[in-house]
């Protein structure tokens, strides 16, 4: 191949691996508010070169954002981005964050957690990727169960195959699926998000309740920075 029609190769190439780089971001997760890092805006820069080189900053609605859920998305970012077929290297960053050189360094030097906030961090973050994994779980069954206006003695009887299909089905399902719980057509659709167990007739009312409230606090949650990063970035809106 010439060097003229290698570049021009690469040159068409670039923008199908930047949008296979922008569908990788879009797998990346706010922990917190269990939406894509894409859908909320936090992805400031994405740039992918005809040679595979792929750039992206990120961004959050405060400066004092928590670092461990900072550090979760960058890193997650970090791993998407280089899983995607044809990106030859990674440089993803945090801006405008109290934290982000500690947070960028350790990510790209692949330090974890505690070596990057050595002295600060007592322990590595899957604890808490898997507690907001099971806020997920529960915020995803108020969503799947409200649709279906049943009685909480009906729900306790239904499996997941048994609720029409939809994307909160879906991501409910995966949600499951990544704490190695029962997310089968034949598995219940009322579980326990910390074992997986079905929920007896006695705590129904309380765990859907406690289900409501979850998935009303991550939606109030995610409207609040939503709007915190408007105020924050406001030229945006142009």
């Amino acid at each position: 191949m010439t060097g003229a029609l290698k570049h021009s190769t690469q040159a068409a190439s670039a923008p199908i691996l930047a949008r296979a780089v922008w569908a990788g971001l879009g797998t990346v997760l706010d922990p917190e508010l269990d939406e894509p890092l894409t859908d909320l805006g936090f992805v400031r820069h994405c740039w992918v070169s005809p040679e595979g080189k792929a750039v992206v900053r990120l961004r959050l609605p405060t400066y004092f954002c928590a670092p461990n859920f900072a550090f979760l998305m960058v890193a997650d970012a970090y791993d998407a981005v280089r899983s995607v077929p044809g990106v030859t290297s990674v440089d993803v960053r945090l801006t405008d964050h109290f934290a982000s050189n500690m947070i960028n360094n350790g990510v790209a030097e692949r330090k974890g957690f505690v070596r990057s906030f050595e002295g600060e961090a007592v322990e590595e973050l899957d604890s808490l990727r898997a507690d907001f994994l099971r806020r997920a779980v529960l915020a995803g069954t108020d969503r799947v169960c409200r649709s279906l206006r049943k009685s909480p003695v009906e729900l306790a009887g239904m499996t997941l195959g048994d609720a029409p299909a939809s994307p909160d089905l879906e991501r409910l399902r995966d949600r499951r699926r990544e704490l190695g719980l029962p997310c089968t057509d034949q598995d219940p659709l009322l579980i326990d998000p910390a074992d997986g167990s079905p929920i007896p007739p006695a705590n129904l009312r309380r765990h859907l309740g406690l289900a409501r409230v979850t998935r009303v606090s991550q939606e109030a949650n995610s409207g609040v920075c939503r709007g915190m990063l408007r105020a924050r970035y406001p030229e945006d809106e142009t």
